[in-house]
């Protein structure tokens, strides 16, 4: 995987994470198989980073709940979280009706690569 993909899938999962989190409270091992289950494939090493740097930014926020005798813990967005994400969409959503197919099935004229020839 090129540097490039892999930065961009963990800025997709970044994003994945501070909007489930912006729904309700999250944990580790939950996100986990949230973002597998849109196929993110991201183990705890990758994850908790994550999660550590978004908390360090003061986007999400976390506590600590005990469950089944074990310890937890809990993330949720912040009001800057949130602030963020409602930032982004309208780039998200820019980018998308470039790069995506229209309803017609064909891609936009200005998605396609401009021949750079002579």
């Amino acid at each position: 995987m090129t540097d490039i993909v892999r930065d961009a899938l963990l800025a997709f999962a970044r994003l994945h994470v501070l909007h489930h989190a912006s729904e309700e409270p999250i944990f580790g091992l939950g996100m986990m198989k949230e973002l597998s289950r849109h196929g993110y494939l991201i183990g705890p090493g990758t994850l908790y980073p994550l999660l550590h740097r978004l908390e360090e930014g003061g986007l999400l926020v976390s506590r600590t709940n005990v469950v089944g005798g074990k310890t937890r813990k809990y993330y949720e967005s912040t009001a800057k979280g949130r602030r963020v994400l409602v930032a982004i969409a309208p780039k998200i959503a820019e980018l998308a009706d470039e790069l995506l197919p229209n309803p017609t099935g064909r891609l936009h004229a200005r998605a396609l690569p401009r021949n750079r020839s002579g």
